[in-house]
């Protein structure tokens, strides 16, 4: 029957953002303006008062108060008809083939977390949960990419990663006609059309379209660098910033652009722009495109006046035309003209 979850464990979606698979197993819960409160406070009185039972088994005839009482004479005829037998939740209507299988779902109602880590103490709701945080302390990627043998943690990374090879994009925007291979990457990418960022700083109240983005921000007012390169000690805010940089040491360039051949250590969106003209992001002032933010943050401090920049030495302050140089103590900033002479003097 359609109605029937196997494998509620193997789904890779957060349960609780499942939506029954039909609506009529659910007590519907809307927002009614006062009038319309009393009005069905009313009729539910009524019903209570007459006996009135609203909702009828369109099997037998049979009627009900409830509708999950209905729920359960329908389950009842279809376990007749298919000699199956079904456990239903009677919080959202999901049927399910065990017992078990119920039982574990119940958690994700009751919120109840049975399975504990023994390396961090870290509580889940699903054996295979658990099964799957533990490789996080024991680094198994049992899942491997038939293709350039990229191993992984879980099976649903792994399918995500084939879509390179593939080349296969079934999120697509309905606004821009813009495919993605994830379909988080599609829902981050709508709030560019929406104008959403639901997720705001604290500090500063800066808004950001996705979570990562602002627990990236967080570190900038905390000044935490959790991410340190194995090899030069060098920290930093974001893992993939920390990704790029471990490729100066090994060299490897694993982005090769089709049109020319050139190889980058980061991935190709901003160089295919080169090719095929794209700029996506506009100064809303003079309307000029730049095919990097960066260069339209650049670009606005043109019209603002943000001279966000200091140099260390004359404390002169610029908007864009500035140096950072390493290999000290710490780190210097300068303006180009004298970082050009500190240059000269160390050569």
């Amino acid at each position: 029957s359609s109605l029937v979850k196997e494998e509620p464990e193997a789904l890779q979606i957060k349960e609780e953002n499942q939506k029954p698979e039909h609506p009529w197993t659910k007590e519907e819960t809307m927002e009614l303006p006062i009038g319309e409160q009393e009005e069905q406070l009313v009729l539910r009185q009524e019903i209570e008062d007459t006996g009135e039972k609203p909702f009828p088994c369109l099997t037998c005839g049979e009627t009900f108060l409830k509708k999950e009482h209905l729920m359960q004479l329908v389950l009842k005829h279809e376990t007749e008809d298919t000699g199956e037998n079904y456990f239903p939740c009677l919080k959202c209507g999901e049927n399910f083939l065990k017992k078990e299988h119920l039982m574990v779902h119940m958690r994700t109602h009751t919120g109840q977390k049975i399975y504990e880590c023994l390396s961090c103490g870290k509580m889940f709701r699903k054996k295979s949960s658990l099964d799957k945080h533990i490789r996080i302390h024991t680094g198994e990627k049992p899942f491997s990419c038939i293709v350039c043998n990229k191993n992984f943690t879980e099976k649903s990374n792994l399918t995500t990663h084939m879509r390179i090879h593939t080349g296969e994009k079934p999120f697509e925007c309905l606004f821009c006609g813009k495919s993605f291979t994830q379909k988080y990457n599609l829902d981050t990418h709508s709030r560019i059309h929406s104008g959403e960022k639901p997720f705001s700083c604290t500090i500063c109240n800066k808004k950001f379209t996705e979570k990562i983005s602002l627990t990236s921000h967080m570190r900038i007012h905390t000044g935490e660098k959790p991410f340190s390169c194995t090899i030069c000690n060098k920290n930093f805010s974001v893992k993939t910033h920390l990704t790029y940089h471990m490729r100066i040491h090994t060299g490897e360039k694993p982005f090769e652009c089709l049109s020319c051949g050139k190889s980058f250590t980061q991935n190709l969106t901003t160089h295919m722009r080169i090719h095929n003209g794209e700029k996506p992001f506009s100064c809303t002032i003079c309307n000029k495109n730049f095919t990097e933010k960066g260069s339209l943050t650049s670009h606005m401090r043109i019209h603002t006046g943000e001279k966000p920049f200091s140099c260390t030495i004359c404390n002169k302050n610029f908007t864009n035309d500035f140096c950072f140089l390493t290999g000290y103590a710490s780190v210097i900033a300068m303006c180009a003209k004298h970082s050009q002479v500190r240059k000269f003097l160390i050569l």
